[in-house]
Formats: structure tokens, C-alpha cells, sequence
């Protein structure tokens, strides 16, 4: 029992199923999700918001025990403001992104430390005008719980605990589900299944599907420990990092804040150690003392929470998509817990995923879109793996060489900024930019800024003005206002009537592109190297599939169909006539001054 949070127990209810007369046709539905992690719920909130009908199982009744993971980054927290939108409640409290950084513990600033002396720190967010931190630390519990929360509300979802899925027969339209609960087992059918069972995956194995990588042969003890005080003010938290600290005795620690005045202390143990031994409070406790007043806090006193002793792996199936079964999260790949990359990367697959499933479901784009599912999030998780693997073999090098290599960077970093450079603490998470997706149209013009074809769209403040579309002020965020369909963001102060019969053929496509107009100045326009006339197609994920200095419509359309996997050759989405689509563009476009 945790001093700081109350687990819910949540219902269980009776499957129909189970009271289903013999001899009928076994249920089919179009989507089940396993698991009700926070990467599970992310795909039941994001499918049933694109209007996915969608049945959760679970074989638990409660949230993650202990916090797990803690650190949730900037495009994490984007991707949860925009699945929340869909179940807030009006009036009550706030949508979900929200609930978690209200909740959670915003930081920015990390520092890193060899011995007593410090040689690295960094900003996570060194430029102003960003709705979301760089970094939110938040327990993992309350994360889940506020997702089960935004799933209860959503009607198109359904949620059943205690239904644990025990063998899964793939075939092509789909998959039979063998489910076991406490009244009985019965057998379900789902056009598609989206596995976000973790990292042991019963379903993975189950299928005999391969997963390989690295495995490190180190454990580490996470200690959760509430304090009688503030060790300091909340608006000055900061991560801390030591290799070779002189409070322990270890090759590294590490401290952070996380809600509810609860923080969390690592300490590198070695691979030759008990683990059941390791976290007994009488083990853990002179550690987590010693590290206190190692930092000048030898009169705060506290309390231990929680404690886990975990080894981890850095790894990855070959192919996350196996005909209608498709795998997410740590179901997928593993990595190390430094550099918070595994939620984080679990629910930007999510991202990725659902839009094309919805898309491939209404028929809309072939089954072959599902691949770039695949291709992508096999290049982030590579690249997470990469990242990881590297600080890892920083943080706990086996060799002599690799031991000499970082002596040698600590040596070089208390000096000069080429080896602060080199130190490696955790690479901290940050999105994949798919410059070579097969989604993404090229250049065809010079562009300056980090805003290419295949990366995730940068937040800026919109523009307060009076007399908007709503009739009232205007402003908020550039991110809320691009939602979740295929968007065209055209920056002008007024579009021409060309550019406007455009925008209503757009509109009315049989995949539509709704426009929203941006201020051709400010800090939108600078983050996007725009211009009066330049225009940016944005994919439902919020990522940039194409970009040009000018509206050229048949470009667009062009593009819209790469984007949606469409194969060259096939008929092209047309626009409609603009006759025909006024209506429907009016309600589209938006316009912002300023």
C-alpha cells in the first residue's frame, strides 16, 4: 500500500458472450486492443476519436503497481492533448494533456555530475512559446488511471477487466480470440488487433514471433521515497545524474521529482547481486540516506514508498505488423529506461498507427498503408535502441577500453565543451523525423528550419484577436487547431480566390483536406520558414508530408495520395468542383492575423 495513491479496483462485468445461445455465429467486431497500459489505452482513445469502434481487454483491475515509468516528453504530452480532446468534460475538469501536467512535475534543466563536481547540464526546452514542457515526471499509476478515466467516457470504447486473452489464431480478415475470465472462457472475432501486452508479450510467444537485441548484464534499485519538505522550490526542479558518486559506491545514480512530493532514487548495483535481497527496506534505506546527505539534506527526513530491482534489454521485433495483428509498445521493443524512450516511443506508434487502421477500415486506403506503420516506427525504434544502447555502454562500461574512454570524456568534460558533449547520461526521448517515408513528398524548393517532410509539427502560440470565426478572442495553440485529419496550412493573411476554390475542392476529397490559414508573421510562420502563399500538408499524426512555396492544388493532391500509400498509377483523389464544396470549405478553413 503506497503512502500517496489509493489503487482503483475496477469493475468486473459479465461478457454477453458468455450467455450467447450455442450454435450462433461467434462475435466479430472491428478492433480489439490487449493490454490497458497507457500504450494500449492511447490506441483505444485515438481509434475510437477517428471513429473506430473499439473493445479494450485486460486481464488485470487496476493500474501499474509501483510508479515504473515516470518521464513523459513534449510529444507524448502533444499526443495526449489531441486523443483527449474527444472525452473531455465540459466544464468539470481538464482534458486529458492537461490532467498529467497539472498532476505531474514539470522540468526542463538536467544536470549531470562526476563525483561532487558538476560537468554537463541541459535545457530540454531552450526556446520560449511552446504549450508543453520538455519533460513531465508523473507516476505511472496516475498516467493509467486518467486514461481510464478519458476511456470511460468515450461511448465508441469498451473496457473489460479480468478478460485475459490465452491463445490468438491469425488469419487473413482478421483474428479469433480465445478469452478467459472469471465466469468462463469464450472466443471472439476482430477484424484487426492492435497487441500491447508489454514486454513479455504472451501474445508474441504465442505466435512464435521473434524479437532480438541486447541484453545487459547490470541491475539497478528504483526507490520511491516521499520527503517531509521540499528539497527545493517546484519551479526549479531539475534532474541530477552522477557517475561515481561519492555517496554510494556505484558507477552511477541518479534523482528526480515526481508528483505528491514522491522522488525517485536509481542506483546502479552491478549484474552479482540478490535482487530480492537489494530492495529489502533495510538495504535501501542507508542508501537512499547516504545519497540525502551527500546533497547538504541530512535533516530531511523520509519515507520509502516503493522498490524494485529491474535489468532491462534493448531489442525489437523484426517486423511490427504481421498481417491483421499489429504490435505497439514494449510488445515491440525494449529499450533502457535512460532517456525515457520506451512509453514515450510506445505511444508515438500509437500515433502513427491508428490514423492509417481508420483510414484502412473505411476503406479509404489500401492494407498496403499498414506497412509504413512497419517501416516507420522500425526506424524509431532502431534509432531508440541506438541512443540507448549507447548510454548505457557509457553509463556501465565492461571493458578496460570502454572504462578509459569515459574517465577520460569525465576528465575532458570538467575542462571543455567538446567533452561535455561526449558524456552520455541518457539521450532523453525525443521524435523520429522520417525523412526517407515513402509517405513523404520532397523538396522541390529551398527550405530553411528543422520542418521537413517526415517530422512531427512544431507548437506555436495563435494569435489573440477579436471578431474570429467563433465571434469571440481568439488564440490558444497552433497544435489544437491542426486536430487529426489531413490539414493543409496555407500561410496568408487572406487567400486569393484561386487559393479559395482550391480550398473547397480540397475539402470536399474523397480523403478531405481541410485548410487552415495561417499568419504569414510570427512565431508560427518563423518555426515554419513561411512566407505569404507557402503552404505545408500535415498527416492526421501531425506530421509534415509535404511543403511548397505557393498553393498548387494538383500538388497537393499529389501528395495527399503518397501520403495515403496510394500506388502510382492508381486514380488519383480528386477534388471536387467548387460549386459543389463551398459549403464545406467555409467550415474548414480557419484565418488568424497578426
Amino acid at each position: 500500500m503506497l503512502k500517496t495513491y489509493t489503487y482503483p479496483r475496477y469493475e468486473y462485468r459479465r461478457p454477453p458472450e458468455l450467455d450467447e445461445a450455442r450454435g450462433r455465429p461467434v462475435r466479430r467486431v472491428p478492433l480489439v486492443v490487449v493490454g490497458a497500459g497507457p500504450v494500449g489505452l492511447a490506441a483505444a482513445l485515438d481509434g475510437a476519436q477517428r471513429g473506430l469502434p473499439v473493445l479494450v481487454l485486460d486481464e488485470d483491475n487496476t493500474v501499474s503497481i509501483g510508479s515504473r515509468g515516470v518521464c513523459y516528453a513534449k510529444r507524448a504530452l502533444e499526443i495526449f492533448d489531441r486523443i483527449g480532446r474527444g472525452v473531455a468534460s465540459p466544464g468539470s475538469e481538464p482534458a486529458l494533456g492537461q490532467r498529467i501536467v497539472d498532476k505531474g512535475v514539470t522540468w526542463n534543466v538536467g544536470r549531470t555530475f562526476h563525483g561532487e563536481q558538476e560537468v554537463f547540464s541541459f535545457d530540454l526546452l531552450p526556446e520560449a512559446g511552446h504549450r508543453r514542457p520538455g519533460m513531465v515526471n508523473l507516476q505511472q499509476y496516475w498516467l493509467e488511471q486518467y486514461l481510464v478515466e478519458a476511456v470511460e467516457r468515450a461511448s465508441a470504447i469498451e473496457l473489460r477487466w479480468q478478460n485475459k486473452v490465452t491463445h490468438v489464431t491469425p488469419s487473413g480478415t482478421g483474428a479469433e480470440l480465445q478469452v478467459e475470465t472469471p465466469d468462463g472462457p469464450y472466443t471472439l472475432q476482430c477484424d484487426w488487433l492492435v497487441v500491447a501486452d508489454g514486454a513479455r508479450s504472451p501474445i508474441r510467444r504465442q505466435l512464435g514471433l521473434d524479437i532480438e537485441g541486447k541484453v545487459f548484464q547490470d541491475r539497478f534499485l528504483i526507490a520511491d521515497i516521499v520527503l517531509e519538505r521540499e528539497l527545493f522550490p517546484a519551479a526549479r526542479t531539475e534532474r541530477r545524474f552522477w557517475f561515481e558518486p561519492t555517496f554510494f559506491g556505484g558507477q552511477s545514480a541518479l534523482l528526480h521529482r515526481e508528483a505528491d512530493n514522491v522522488w525517485r532514487v536509481d542506483f546502479q548495483l552491478g549484474w552479482d547481486v540478490d535482487p530480492e535481497e537489494e530492495k529489502k527496506p533495510e538495504k535501501v534505506i542507508p542508501r537512499v540516506r547516504a545519497a540525502l546527505d551527500g546533497q547538504g539534506f541530512a535533516d530531511v527526513s523520509f519515507e520509502l514508498e516503493w522498490a524494485s530491482v529491474y535489468a532491462f534489454q534493448c531489442r525489437r521485433m523484426t517486423h511490427f505488423r504481421h498481417g491483421r495483428v499489429l504490435f505497439v509498445g514494449d510488445a515491440a521493443h525494449q529499450v533502457s529506461p535512460f532517456g525515457a524512450r520506451g512509453a514515450n516511443s510506445g505511444v508515438q506508434d500509437t500515433d502513427n498507427l491508428m490514423w492509417k487502421l481508420a483510414l484502412v477500415h473505411a476503406g479509404q486506403a489500401s492494407e498496403a498503408l499498414l506497412d509504413t506503420y512497419d517501416s516507420e516506427r522500425t526506424e524509431a525504434a532502431d534509432e531508440n535502441i541506438l541512443n540507448s544502447t549507447r548510454a548505457t555502454d557509457f553509463m556501465t562500461p565492461k571493458t578496460r577500453a570502454s572504462k578509459l574512454f569515459r574517465q577520460a570524456v569525465l576528465g575532458l568534460a570538467k575542462e571543455t565543451p567538446c567533452g561535455r558533449a561526449l558524456v552520455n547520461s541518457g539521450r532523453l526521448s525525443v521524435p523520429t523525423i522520417h525523412r526517407d517515408s515513402p509517405l513523404s513528398t520532397p523538396d522541390a524548393e529551398p527550405f530553411g528550419g528543422w520542418m521537413v517532410p517526415g517530422a512531427p509539427a512544431d507548437d506555436a502560440p495563435w494569435p489573440q484577436q477579436q471578431g474570429g470565426a467563433d465571434g469571440g478572442t481568439q488564440g490558444g495553440w497552433l497544435l489544437d487547431r491542426l486536430g487529426d485529419g489531413f490539414v493543409l496550412m496555407l500561410f496568408s493573411d487572406a487567400p486569393s480566390d484561386s487559393e479559395r476554390a482550391a480550398i473547397d475542392r480540397l475539402a470536399a476529397a474523397p480523403v478531405p483536406v481541410r485548410t487552415l490559414v495561417v499568419a504569414p508573421t510570427g512565431p508560427a510562420a518563423e518555426r515554419y520558414d513561411a512566407r505569404p502563399g507557402t503552404c505545408y500538408l500535415m498527416r492526421p499524426d501531425q506530421i509534415v508530408a509535404a511543403r511548397w512555396r505557393t498553393l498548387d492544388e494538383a500538388a497537393v493532391l499529389r501528395a495527399l495520395d503518397r501520403a495515403i500509400g496510394r500506388e502510382p498509377g492508381r486514380e488519383p483523389a480528386r477534388a471536387a468542383t467548387a460549386a459543389t464544396a463551398s459549403t464545406a470549405a467555409q467550415a474548414a478553413a480557419a484565418t488568424a492575423a497578426g
